[in-house]
């Protein structure tokens, strides 16, 4: 096994949390060796534009790049692309990849955020994606372009915006969830339901509140997708977008503690010298026992927090969770959480309008605010209630 001289901090995963806190530590001085270990061969790149402006062809693949060669090489980050990392040594201090070769380091920081679940049927089928990757982004868009109905399953965030893209391109799209109304684990049943409207405006048709229970197929490709209500939907492409997995297999046996993430106390440390940061890592957010926060928020001030304590800082992480989407000509928006049995309050415009601020509560207590076409008064509302 190939061994090199210990890196004073290494970052496993090439996403926009593991560059981000690169950059933050020679922000903040820091002078040792960094070393940026990916498993794409791919520079860092933003994912959120995946399902939207890349999916569309509206940007080439190379407007995504956020750390570009002479970027990393200017912060005096030695880069190594395309060689996961297969195991963890953490009493030793070594990280193994899929090459054979060593990696010792003195500070870790795991970085390797989440794989896209598939469906527990219909592996191998032409037709059928899930959009995670770059990679994934540009074969979804070829079978796009040949297309005429397209699946969507799942209608989370990731889905509602695949739909929005695929009827952007003039297609017939159908977009499933077993839930009441799109979105609903991200903005409650009410909000939920101007979503739903908001995408049969614009032709899409919704099958919700009914599960997907099989695919069907002819010749290898797939043509069909099952619901357990007796119907069928006619697609020649399907999107899946159920959910990701935290990329944790290669630390299983490290020591580490693994539950749904990389486990993390208050200050995103998981153990002796190592740190999770981003969407890998599960953490005492918001007072709870134990969160991952999914978003590219997070992942960079996360990032940012964690450089700050591998120089010394001695700070609890406090973030207030963010996301946005950007769906047809509408631009949603949440900061904190919006649980199904919130209480809605209408801070500024109407929701006839569809330009709003609404404030989310739990008895007293704010716990979420949703701007629907209003970030200036969504970022007033921010400072005063949340």
């Amino acid at each position: 096994m190939k061994r090199v001289d210990a890196t004073d901090v290494l970052l496993i995963g090439g996403s926009i949390a593991g560059a981000t806190t690169a950059e933050a530590l020679r922000r903040r001085g820091f002078t040792g060796s960094i070393r940026l270990v990916g498993d794409e061969p791919h520079l860092p790149y933003d994912r959120p534009p995946l399902s939207k402006k890349v999916l569309a062809g509206t940007w080439t693949p190379d407007q995504v790049t956020l750390f570009d060669g002479k970027r990393l090489d200017a912060l005096g980050v030695d880069v190594t692309l395309g060689r996961p990392a297969v195991r963890l040594d953490v009493l030793d201090r070594v990280v193994g990849l899929a090459d054979g070769s060593a990696l010792p380091y003195r500070t870790l920081v795991i970085a390797t955020g989440l794989s896209a679940r598939p469906l527990p049927y219909g592996h191998g089928l032409a037709g059928v994606h899930t959009l995670r990757t770059l990679e994934d982004a540009m074969r979804l868009r070829k079978d796009l372009l040949k297309a005429r109905n397209v699946a969507v399953i799942g209608a989370g965030v990731l889905g509602c915006e695949i739909a929005c893209t695929a009827r952007e391109l003039d297609l017939d799209v159908t977009l499933l969830d077993p839930n009441p109304t799109p979105m609903w684990h991200q903005l409650g049943p009410e909000i939920g339901k101007m979503i739903a409207e908001l995408h049969a405006d614009n032709g899409v048709e919704l099958r919700t509140g009914t599960r997907v229970t099989g695919l069907s197929q002819h010749a290898g490709r797939v043509g069909g997708v099952h619901l357990e209500d007796g119907g069928t939907v006619p697609a020649d492409v399907v999107a899946v977008a159920v959910g990701s997995t935290p990329a944790t297999d290669w630390l299983v046996g490290s020591g580490l503690t693994l539950d749904d993430g990389v486990v993390c106390d208050e200050r995103c440390r998981a153990g002796e010298g190592v740190y999770a940061v981003g969407d890998v890592a599960r953490g005492p957010w918001e007072g709870g026992t134990g969160r991952r926060l999914e978003n590219r928020t997070n992942a960079t001030q996360q990032a940012v927090f964690v450089a700050a304590d591998i120089l010394g800082a001695r700070e609890r992480y406090q973030p207030v969770p963010y996301f946005w989407s950007d769906q047809y000509d509408v631009r949603i928006q949440v900061h904190g959480s919006v649980p199904p049995d919130g209480e809605l309050t209408l801070l500024e415009g109407a929701l006839a309008s569809r330009r709003f601020v609404v404030l989310v509560s739990r008895g007293e207590t704010p716990v979420g605010l949703v701007g629907w076409n209003s970030g200036k008064r969504l970022s007033v509302a921010r400072r005063e209630y949340l």
